[in-house]
């Protein structure tokens, strides 16, 4: 079974490195994380991602500008907002967005 993929694009590495073990630990999916809007973009357009998990620390101007490329590039691709909590609703929250594009 393939994995669904996940681009994980947060500010700060420590909490971006946290949150992409916690999604990898699902042996379903696979994270992939990007700290700078250059690295999202590019991460984005040469990879197939399912999802996007936006982490906190994103600047509206920066949010507003990654939602717009993104969609650019792939109008069904379905992007999240993490606002931290334990790894139960990380995977919730996840699993919601996964039921929602079925």
């Amino acid at each position: 079974m393939e994995k669904i993929e996940i681009l994980v694009v947060g500010r700060n590495p420590e909490i971006v490195q946290t949150v992409v073990r916690l999604i990898n630990n699902n042996p379903s999916w696979n994270a992939t994380p990007a700290l700078t809007d250059l690295d999202a973009i590019s991460l984005f357009q040469s990879r197939p991602f399912t999802l996007v998990l936006f982490g906190g620390g994103i600047e509206p101007g920066s949010d507003a500008m990654l939602r717009k490329a993104f969609t650019a590039h792939n109008p069904k691709i379905t992007i999240i907002q993490h606002y931290g909590g334990g790894s139960g609703l990380l995977a919730t929250e996840i699993n919601m967005a996964l039921d929602s594009m079925l």
